[in-house]
């Protein structure tokens, strides 16, 4: 599998994860979404440093929210 689909992936189930798990986190969803690229939704045009970013962001909102108790 090409490494932004392994990424892609991650970012799926992280998602997931924060939708059925802590609902109220779904409004910072779209806010961290803005650091993907925009444009064509060719795999090719998409860097995976992006991608990273944007797992990683997705990971500390739940992982921030997860620490503080709720």
């Amino acid at each position: 599998m090409e490494e932004s689909q392994k990424i892609l992936t991650k970012i799926s189930i992280v998602t997931r994860d924060i939708e059925e798990n802590y609902p109220e986190l779904q409004k910072y969803l779209s806010e961290t979404r803005s650091t993907l690229p925009h444009g064509s939704n060719e795999m090719d045009n998409i860097d995976t440093s992006d991608l990273e970013n944007y797992l990683n962001e997705l990971k500390e909102i739940r992982d921030r929210y997860k620490e503080e108790g709720h």
